[in-house]
């Protein structure tokens, strides 16, 4: 049985940039590295739960294609994470209600992929069940 999510693999094409990305601008913490041959190949960062975005260096890839079209984070407080960005010179979309009944906010990672924000209401479809009427 599948007990939860354990991690989700992204590339990059500089790994310095992406660590500054989630760990310098959205304040992430580095679990631990992948080393090859001596070198850093990769990492881990920390998503709550002992979950995680594991992150290789791209160049044995092929990046000609999206391999995935976003990853959401979970945040407690989604204004002050859009203050925290703004204030490190971070871009990212204002708060929007989705269809969900959640609070979000997108940007982009250095690589290109899409970053959800979310903020959870008690009236939430993931807390309620309630079907997530959409309009795009």
């Amino acid at each position: 049985m599948i007990k939860q999510l354990a991690h989700i693999n992204i590339l990059s094409d500089d790994l310095e940039k992406t660590e500054q990305f989630y760990c310098g601008l959205l304040s992430m913490k580095k679990g631990f590295e992948f080393l090859k041959d001596g070198k850093l190949f990769g990492f881990y960062l920390e998503t709550g739960e002992n979950t995680y975005i594991e992150v290789f260096q791209s160049g044995e890839f092929d990046c000609n294609r999206p391999l995935i079209h976003h990853l959401c984070l979970e945040v407690d407080d989604l204004d002050a994470v859009i203050a925290d960005v703004r204030s490190k010179g971070g871009e990212i979309t204002d708060k929007k209600m989705g269809g969900d009944k959640s609070w979000q906010a997108w940007m982009r990672d250095p690589a290109g992929v899409n970053i959800e924000l979310m903020q959870y209401t008690a009236e939430s479809s993931q807390f309620t069940g309630n079907p997530c009427i959409v309009d795009w």
